[in-house]
């Protein structure tokens, strides 16, 4: 499971209003008959139309300052292995997506729980992902396309009578190279932008700023994490404990529908591998033969590969994982084994 949370865009790529984002959540629409389309959800309704959406999040922003964001847009890609398991059903992300935005009010440090209810939110499942520059597939296939790109530009000389060379001979080259690329779609070079295949469901939601009434403000991008302060000589309770939210987005995933999750997908065991890589390494050592088996599989499938860790060489080690963290990075970043 992977998860972001990020404000509102401001200034040149999105206005303080909600509707570009809106229409670019439309783009899968366009050319679909009605009864075909994916609509916009909340808690309560199954069907909510774009107009709707855009009315109610941006009247919604009493009392919020210009240059704060009126929103906050959460992306929930779950793994390949996730939508397996829930057969890449639609109504089976709308339930999760519904037991989700709990786990997001639960996470809020208040002096009163803050409810789903008090949350201002609407949902929407997407069918389709693309190749980013980052990705593992991308970067690899790199050299490749530049190799590719140097060719075709020594086809357009030779054409202009600036180089001399032997067409048939430079286009034999770029077929043998677009051959030997690791990575392909139906014999196409895997770039940028390119559609992914498989099953890449994932939801966007779009949460207000403010509260459902629009009174206080809950923001998950609060650069305090839960805490309490002293405010008028009475203690306040304030932040968003993103930990806790990641944490209990997978529990309610795996308790809805039988998931039995491995190491190595979980978010505590991700961020371990981040901040302590060699404990990490221990704890992956530590699991029972089956569970390593699944856990070495996972990510195998991101590019990484595991060695035994010098114990005579704290730096050699260190280099080692450093390389790893990097692609751990790239495939969580990508969705593939992702929070």
């Amino acid at each position: 499971m992977y998860i972001t949370i990020t404000p509102q865009k401001l200034g040149q790529t999105y206005s303080n209003s909600v509707t570009d984002y809106v229409d670019y959540l439309e783009k899968e629409n366009e050319g679909l008959e009605p009864t075909d389309q994916e609509h916009f959800f909340n808690q309560s309704e199954d069907q909510v139309s774009k107009e709707k959406v855009i009315a109610e999040i941006d009247n919604n922003t009493a009392k919020l300052k210009k240059s704060e964001p009126k929103f906050y847009s959460i992306i929930v890609s779950p793994s390949q292995r996730e939508l397996k398991k829930i057969a890449n059903k639609h109504d089976a992300l709308k339930k999760y997506t519904r037991e989700l935005m709990k786990a997001y009010a639960a996470s809020f440090h208040r002096e009163q729980p803050i409810t789903v209810d008090q949350i201002k939110y609407f949902a929407k499942i997407e069918r389709e992902r693309t190749y980013r520059g980052f990705e593992k597939e991308v970067l690899e296939n790199a050299p490749y396309r530049k190799r590719i790109a140097k060719l075709e530009n020594d086809i357009r000389k030779v054409m202009r009578g600036e180089l001399e060379g032997n067409i048939k001979d430079i286009q034999a080259e770029i077929k043998k190279l677009q051959k030997e690329a690791p990575h392909q779609i139906d014999g196409q070079l895997i770039t940028v932008g390119m559609r992914k295949a498989g099953n890449q469901s994932h939801i966007h939601i779009i949460v207000s700023r403010k509260d459902a009434t629009n009174t206080f403000s809950l923001s998950p991008g609060s650069k305090y994490k839960s805490s309490e302060v002293e405010l008028h000589g009475k203690k306040v309770k304030r932040g968003f404990n993103r930990d806790q939210f990641y944490e209990k987005s997978e529990q309610t995933f795996d308790k809805l529908f039988n998931y039995n999750r491995n190491f190595v997908e979980t978010y505590k065991g991700k961020k371990t591998f981040v901040k302590n890589p060699i404990l990490f390494r221990i704890l992956l050592g530590n699991l029972p033969t089956s569970e390593k088996a699944v856990a070495l599989k996972l990510l195998s499938k991101t590019g990484i590969r595991i060695p035994s860790i010098p114990t005579n060489s704290a730096q050699i080690a260190l280099k080692t994982f450093h390389r790893l963290r990097r692609g751990m990075k790239r495939a969580i970043e990508a969705g593939s084994i992702g929070i």
